[in-house]
C-alpha cells in the first residue's frame, strides 16, 4: 500500500522482532492515516530536499511490539505518527537541521549521534496531524536527552561535514 510518492506501508511495519516474537504489527485505519500524514509533511519533503531515499529503521509499531522491545505502548510510533530514519551519505545532524527549518512537527530527535561520526544514530521525527505540533528539539546521545541540536561546524559560509 503506497502511504505516499516515495513511501509504503510495508517499509513502517517491517520488525525482525514482530516477526520472530509473533505479534502482530498490522496499523489500523487511524494509524495509516497518521503515517500518510507523517510522510506528506515530513518525510517527502526531507526526500524532495536532499534527493535521496530515506530509509525508515523504525516506523508503525503495536502497543505489544513497543512494549516487547522496551518502549512505552503510548509511543508515537504506537499511533502512526513518528519514524526513525537516515539517509545514506548525508550527516543525520544536517537532515535534523533542515527538518528544524523547514518542516511542521511534533517531535523532532538526534539519536545516538557523535560528533566524530555523523553516520552514527538516527533521526526520529514525529508528526501530529491535529495541529498540536510542540515542535520540541531534542538530542539523545544514549544515557540523557538535551533540549536543540548540537552545534553544527562552519567553514567559509558551508557545513563541514
Amino acid at each position: 500500500m503506497k502511504l505516499s510518492k516515495h513511501f509504503n506501508l510495508e517499509e513502517f511495519t517491517k520488525s525482525m522482532t514482530a516477526q520472530r516474537k509473533g505479534i502482530d504489527n498490522t496499523p489500523g485505519a487511524g494509524d495509516i492515516k497518521n503515517l500518510e500524514d507523517l510522510c506528506y509533511c515530513v518525510l517527502e519533503p526531507v526526500r524532495n530536499k536532499f534527493d535521496k531515499p530515506v530509509t525508515i529503521t523504525s516506523g508503525y509499531r503495536s502497543e505489544e511490539l513497543c512494549e516487547a522491545i522496551g518502549s512505552k505502548k503510548t509511543s508515537q510510533h504506537a499511533k502512526g505518527m513518528a519514524a526513525d530514519f537516515e539517509i545514506t551519505g548525508v550527516p543525520n545532524i544536517k537532515v535534523a537541521y533542515w527538518i528544524s527549518n523547514n518542516c511542521d512537527f511534533d517531535q523532532l530527535i538526534l539519536e545516538y549521534y557523535k560528533k566524530d561520526d555523523p553516520t552514527a544514530g538516527w533521526i526520529h521525527c514525529s508528526y501530529n496531524e491535529k495541529g498540536n505540533n510542540r515542535k520540541q528539539i531534542l538530542t539523545y546521545d544514549g544515557k540523557k536527552f538535551e533540549n536543540n541540536l548540537p552545534d553544527m561546524e562552519w567553514k567559509d559560509g558551508k557545513v563541514v561535514e
